[in-house]
């Protein structure tokens, strides 16, 4: 336990001081992983409905929750990098009636609650999970948090396709003199849950901390705490708007999940 809290106070320490580099980079509409890969179909799982109270976990600085006030929705967003939610702040004034942002460290249960038990109609967590030393707390928190029939969407980078040490490959093939490109992944740690520094956007501060969890590790915690699956996304780049050199048109970069909260008779 101790050495999860110094992971997620380190954690922490390091996206305090990413937090402006961030924010400066992804201004107020995001980068085009966000907008192409995330945000469409995060909204598809989500249906947001006009009046719907939706906590936004790990929000950054609050892209995707000024973007569910647009929607209708009303928002509590969070996030344990109090630099983050200074500049989520400053970007939202003119939806202050119907966002809150708080700082909160989603490790501790305790300070979940206190946000309101049974109030929230959904939660979204946008590839943030895999930021998160221990998610066991925040699954134990939105099994209370949520209303009945509540759902929590949440993306991750694909644990399949995109794990500790994997390597991008990419093969030019002369077959009778028609040159093909190939592109492939090369895994070499999958079921071992563990944590790893990453660079997200270069030229970064520092690098931070991301925690590669399987997909069973993931759903049999949500089975546990008593939430079934019921929507999944594979999504990936549109080829015509793509020109990185790895193929991420057939294998998806991220997995987007919809876990609905059981009703218990």
């Amino acid at each position: 336990m101790s050495e999860w809290k110094e992971l997620n106070d380190e954690s922490k320490s390091r996206w305090n001081e990413n937090a402006e580099f961030w924010d400066d980079y992804m201004g107020d509409e995001s980068n085009q992983f966000h907008r192409e890969i995330i945000r469409p179909h995060t909204e598809n799982l989500l249906d947001v409905k006009t009046g719907q109270r939706i906590l936004d976990i790990a929000c950054g600085n609050g892209n995707f929750s000024r973007r569910l006030v647009d929607l209708g929705a009303n928002v509590v967003a969070v996030d344990y990098s109090s630099k983050m939610i200074e500049r989520a702040k400053l970007r939202s004034v003119s939806k202050i009636n119907q966002l809150q942002y708080k700082v909160c460290d989603v490790t501790n249960e305790e300070s979940l609650l206190e946000l309101g038990i049974q109030t929230f109609d959904s939660a979204v967590a946008n590839m943030a999970l895999i930021d998160i030393a221990d998610i066991q707390p925040l699954m134990r928190a939105l099994k209370i948090l949520l209303k009945e029939n509540g759902i929590f969407v949440f993306s991750v980078t694909h644990p399949c396709f995109q794990s500790p040490n994997m390597r991008n490959v990419h093969e030019i093939e002369d077959n009778n003199s028609n040159v093909q490109s190939k592109t492939s992944i090369q895994i070499f740690n999958y079921l071992t849950p563990q944590p790893y520094k990453a660079i997200g956007i270069k030229g970064q501060p520092t690098s931070h901390y991301m925690f590669h969890r399987s997909l069973s590790y993931y759903l049999n915690l949500a089975f546990q705490h008593h939430f079934v699956l019921d929507g999944i996304i594979e999504p990936s780049f549109r080829k015509e708007l793509e020109t990185n050199q790895f193929d991420w048109f057939e294998i998806p970069p991220v997995i987007i999940l919809r876990l609905r909260k059981q009703r218990l008779e």
